[in-house]
């Protein structure tokens, strides 16, 4: 049976990140940035690892041609990027070149990418030839004709159960007077004024 403390211990949330340095980091950088994460009461803190020179380092868009440095980190309590940007500022390191993200998300991105460069590329794919269905439609298309579109020529031919719908009557067949509407107006006797006492 499990003891209390075990329960506790399992129950207890945790924080994943990855912090990522850009290029050559400062001698003893390492050391002092963990020093400065024990707020957070870290549960794991993994070595870093170094990539090779990468043309556009993910999450470093103002920098090319430069290597990363990651290390992953369990933390109890959650930090904040503008936290670490502090952090790395006190340690007289630019804060644009260090960058905290969530690990579940940087896993995601790292698979993501992995399955695009491994696509196939279908512009230069070599599909089988063209069925006898395929070339007709092919060519009725380059033609012009409206039977791509199933049954669109002859939709108006057809007839329902009940007979034909008669076309409905629009304003353009009703009959067109030449007589204006207000030459029948009435209009009321003008009030009397002073320059005219009969209105």
């Amino acid at each position: 049976m499990k003891t209390f403390a075990q329960y506790l211990t399992e129950s207890e949330k945790t924080f994943d990140y990855r912090i990522k340095i850009l290029g050559d980091v400062p001698t003893n950088f390492i050391r002092d940035l963990k020093d400065q994460l024990k707020k957070f009461e870290p549960v794991k803190i993994s070595e870093p690892k170094k990539t090779p020179v990468l043309s556009k380092p993910l999450d470093f868009p103002n920098f090319s041609n430069e290597s990363v440095t990651m290390m992953d980190v369990t933390f109890r309590y959650p930090a904040t990027p503008p936290q670490l940007e502090q952090m790395v500022r006190l340690l007289g390191v630019d804060p644009d070149r260090v960058c905290m993200v969530q690990r579940d998300y940087d896993d995601g991105i790292d698979r993501e990418l992995a399955g695009i460069e491994t696509q196939k590329d279908l512009l230069t794919t070599d599909y089988p030839a063209d069925n006898a269905e395929q070339k007709k439609l092919k060519k009725d298309h380059a033609d012009g004709n409206q039977q791509v579109v199933k049954n669109s020529a002859d939709a108006a031919k057809w007839t329902v159960a009940g007979g034909k719908t008669p076309p409905a009557e629009t304003t353009n067949d009703l009959p067109m007077g030449v007589k204006s509407p207000m030459s029948a107006v009435k209009r009321p006797p003008k009030p009397a004024t002073g320059a005219h006492p009969k209105g």
